[in-house]
């Protein structure tokens, strides 16, 4: 499948590469607004902003308020898509990261419980629908950027970079982690050192505000203002016109963005909880998963380069759900070099999923609704993503935590993505008609 775009709208190499890379620091800044919040959801939520409820009810309860910033996440998208299709890919990402950033940081400000009572959890539920508005606009066009000022042999792989956000997102959060854990008492952890992290999101604003403003706008979105083809309402035109192809792009995203709720949000708390991991040895074990991707994804990328974006994606749902049971089989044995080989195994193959999604989702939209199109299957993918931890926590105590819990639904959405992926290999141009007129 090829993206229905003149070639001659490309940026230059030169410049398109400065887009890509800045487009990747945005990304990696604001996953890690986002992630520093998925961490802080295991560990210190219960504790500090629901004390009143029974420990596994209150972790429970922290899960679901990390649940809830996924569900925001199809508001956001309808909102910042269609702003994207209307303003402009380069001015949404100024707002934005914006709004990612003063949320983050305002989290770090927050009175405990202890201090205020019920308005803390309150107002930390607030911030984190406001998180979750953001991110619902965020990746459609990050995504955008760089594909749409690429050439189109290289849109693979400059689909799949700005992907590296995410598990960049995660090494900064668990370095912190660490570094807090092992230099605080657990007293002062709970005191003051879990809000360094989140107030280290208004510097990281600043850096990413001034990278954004560097990004000019792309050429497909040029052309569409200067030819006026642009929809007056563009997410109306996105449902009425393309259904199908927004239920398949949902289930193609599934794996990709459920994987890592349930690897890095859900697994903390069990592996702590269930088979008596210590946080730290956790969060070594992430990092290293992490830092592997680093390598993983542009080779992903640049595999999609050479036989398509929907390909890659199939390959790693494929994978996943052959290795699903027995990974959490081994991780019963509770040793630290099986942690790691399940944080490696488990992530090699989502990854692949990850890695090919921006650009799976660029080959099946074009033209007018293309941003509305993507936020909105992403958000809805991340919402229903967001229930994971919660339906799997669930899961283990109807089981009584029993060894094959998660790989139930590590499979079931690996399925989900098989199928979808499927499908998009077999469209060969994008569904919008209007681009293609």
């Amino acid at each position: 499948m090829t993206t229905l775009i003149d070639p001659s709208a490309a940026t230059e190499p030169r410049s398109a590469r400065k887009v890509v890379w800045a487009s990747l620091v945005g990304t990696s800044l604001e996953s890690y607004d986002f992630y520093v919040f998925a961490y802080f959801s295991a560990i210190f939520a219960a504790p500090l902003f629901f004390p009143e409820l029974e420990p596994a009810n209150a972790v429970i309860t922290a899960f679901a308020v990390l649940a809830l910033s996924y569900f925001v996440r199809p508001l956001g998208a309808v909102i910042f898509g269609n702003l994207g299709d209307r303003i402009g890919r380069r001015r949404v990402l100024l707002i934005t990261i914006t709004l990612m950033g003063v949320a983050t940081g305002a989290i770090g400000l927050l009175p405990s419980f202890e201090a205020i009572g019920l308005a803390a959890p309150i107002l930390l539920t607030g911030l984190r629908i406001l998180q979750g508005l953001s991110l619902g606009g965020e990746w459609g066009g990050a995504i955008l950027v760089a594909v749409e000022h690429a050439e189109p042999r290289k849109r693979g792989l400059y689909a799949a970079i700005p992907q590296l956000g995410s598990p960049i997102g995660t090494i900064l959060t668990a370095v912190l982690f660490l570094v807090l854990s092992a230099t605080l008492s657990p007293a002062d952890m709970l005191a003051w050192g879990w809000r360094v992290p989140f107030l280290l999101a208004f510097p990281l604003l600043a850096v990413s505000l001034y990278l954004r403003l560097a990004i000019d706008e792309t050429p497909l979105f040029k052309n569409l203002v200067a030819t006026d083809r642009r929809e007056r309402i563009p997410v109306l035109a996105v449902f009425r016109r393309h259904p199908v192809a927004i239920l398949v792009a949902i289930g193609a995203a599934l794996l990709g963005i459920g994987s890592y709720s349930l690897m890095n949000t859900y697994t903390i708390s069990y592996g702590v909880t269930a088979l008596g991991f210590s946080y730290q040895d956790l969060f070594v074990a992430t990092t290293i998963g992490s830092l592997l991707q680093l390598v993983t994804i542009p080779a992903f990328g640049l595999l999609a380069n050479r036989i398509g974006s929907a390909r890659v994606v199939i390959i790693g749902a494929l994978g996943t759900a052959l290795i699903a049971f027995p990974m959490y089989f081994l991780l019963q044995f509770a040793t630290f070099p099986i942690l790691v080989g399940t944080m490696i195994v488990g992530g090699i193959l989502p990854t692949l999923a990850w890695a090919g999604l921006g650009g799976l989702m660029a080959d099946i939209f074009g033209g007018p609704v293309r941003y509305s199109a993507l936020a909105i299957s992403y958000a809805v993918a991340a919402a229903l993503s967001g229930l994971i931890p919660t339906v799997t926590a669930s899961l283990s105590k109807a089981t009584d935590a029993a060894w094959w819990h998660p790989g139930i639904v590590l499979v079931t959405i690996s399925v989900i993505t098989l199928v979808s992926a499927i499908v998009a290999a077999r469209w060969t141009k994008p569904v919008d008609e209007t681009a293609a007129a």
